[in-house]
């Protein structure tokens, strides 16, 4: 599964593609597949999103997990205090351990 990434211009917020617009919260990213690149592309081009690109990730039950540390704490926020992880749109979706 194929992810793409970036930050929202206006507040630098770690942002999801979800297939037709952005979203702060990993579990609504879309896969892109083999159009990742064309997408990227698109958005970059229309400035809508500051310095994107493609991850891997894997399906889980509780959403998108990505495949590399970096991106699963750009994905859920802090290591080192909790209290400043990003929470699920939804509290009650599945485990949110980095």
């Amino acid at each position: 599964m194929k992810l793409l990434t970036g930050n929202d211009l206006p507040t630098g917020d770690v942002i999801w593609w979800t297939g037709d617009g952005w979203s702060r919260h990993i579990e609504d990213a879309a896969d892109v597949g083999v159009a990742g690149e064309s997408i990227l592309q698109a958005e970059e081009g229309a400035r809508r999103v500051n310095v994107p690109y493609l991850i891997e990730a894997t399906a889980t039950a509780d959403g998108p997990r990505p495949a590399h540390i970096k991106d699963r704490i750009r994905a859920l926020g802090p290591t080192m205090r909790p209290d400043l992880t990003l929470k699920p749109a939804d509290p009650s979706a599945g485990s949110w351990v980095i």
